[in-house]
């Protein structure tokens, strides 16, 4: 991909009309654009025991499932096919530009970037999605087909792993090209089908559970809650049935539960959550010390992996960072450092002199190396 291709939207106008609410086409009014990846490399990554990699055929009407790593040979079948491999930002860092495209989302947003290969016909069925994804056209073409809202009660067919929707309901359909880009917010139904053989690039976002979300802050205002606060009823009225669990009293308790909640509780919950690694990024012990000596003497680059999840939050207090699901105070003189990390992901140059020669800025990237979040070259 050329590094000046961009894509045609209005970021404001689409944040407003569509995101999270319908779907968008974005027809690639610019030229230029070459596919990050071919077929025939990503075929390649399959064949990886370390990458997630997914097959699925479709066959007399039934789906099919295979979990990689694969051989050539399973590449060889007269059914229609597709193949999917996930995180391939993880390794091939101009796939990860990708996501640069999609920068005005907040950074901890974001998945990962699924690419998938298809033969003509193939695809992954009627189905629909509980994220935002953005289905960015490589080579060939696929035909989209948009359906109706869904959620968990929607029907689906019978299959231990597959989520494919029992009926589909088609409302939009629309041919991408390479460089053409579909925008499918969670809960909308879509169908793709290769016309020919092609690939298809998928940005994903992340969306935490609410469930989540609430276990998360509760198990952080039960830290707040000492064990020697009760329940208390000073004033209540005589009970005249002494078994009796009167309204009153079930009233009190929700009242005093309400007074609970409102506490204020500090934030730090959801930056560790949203910050939670898909996959494993636990370094390896000689890789960080190697690491380390570098970023004492003679580091000419740092930069974020690919599978690091990091982000910052600042109040008039003090500066939070949060990395791979964990959470640190830092100097706010760290600030720039983290700025460039998060948006162009790497710190060389004279940039780097100045982040190292800062006591607190080179504590931070000392830290984000033990757990895994930076490579020093």
């Amino acid at each position: 991909m050329s590094g000046k291709w961009q894509i045609d939207l209005d970021r404001d106008a689409f944040l407003n009309e569509f995101w999270q609410r319908k779907p968008l086409l974005i027809k690639n009014t610019r030229n230029g654009f070459t596919p990050p990846l071919s077929s025939d490399e990503l075929a390649g990554l399959a064949l990886e025991d370390d990458v997630e990699s997914r097959l699925i055929e479709h066959c007399n009407g039934s789906w099919r499932l295979q979990h990689g790593p694969f051989s050539e040979a399973d590449f060889l079948r007269d059914n229609p096919w597709t193949l999917l491999v996930q995180a391939v930002d993880h390794y091939i860092p101009e796939v990860a530009e990708l996501q640069r495209l999609f920068d005005f989302i907040p950074r901890w947003r974001m998945d990962d970037v699924m690419v998938s290969y298809a033969v003509d016909g193939g695809g992954v069925g009627p189905h629909y999605d509980n994220y935002d994804v953005f289905l960015l056209q490589g080579e060939g073409q696929r035909l989209w087909r948009i359906g109706q809202r869904c959620d968990e009660h929607s029907p689906l067919l019978p299959h231990d792993e597959l989520r494919i929707l029992h009926s589909f309901d088609k409302r939009e359909e629309y041919l991408l090209g390479p460089g053409d880009i579909l925008y499918v917010p969670p809960g909308v139904a879509h169908w793709g089908i290769a016309q020919g053989e092609c690939t298809t690039f998928s940005i994903g976002f992340r969306a935490p559970r609410i469930s989540d979300l609430l276990s998360r802050w509760t198990d952080q205002l039960l830290l707040q809650i000492t064990a020697d606060t009760f329940y208390g009823d000073a004033g209540r009225a005589a009970s005249t049935r002494p078994g009796e669990l009167h309204a009153d009293d079930v009233q009190a308790a929700l009242a005093q539960l309400r007074s609970a909640l409102d506490q204020a509780v500090p934030s730090q919950w959801f930056g560790e959550l949203v910050t939670e690694p898909r996959y494993d990024v636990e370094p390896d012990e000689d890789d960080v010390a190697e690491a380390l000596a570098l970023l004492q003497d003679g580091a000419r680059s740092v930069a974020l992996s690919p599978a690091a999840k990091l982000a910052w939050q600042q109040d008039a207090q003090q500066l939070t960072v949060f990395a791979n699901g964990e959470s640190f105070n830092c100097a706010p003189t760290a600030l720039p450092a983290l700025l460039v990390l998060c948006d162009g992901r790497l710190l060389a140059g004279a940039i780097l002199d100045t982040a190292l020669a800062d006591a607190d800025t080179a504590a931070l990237l000392t830290r984000l190396v033990n757990l895994g979040c930076l490579h020093v070259r």
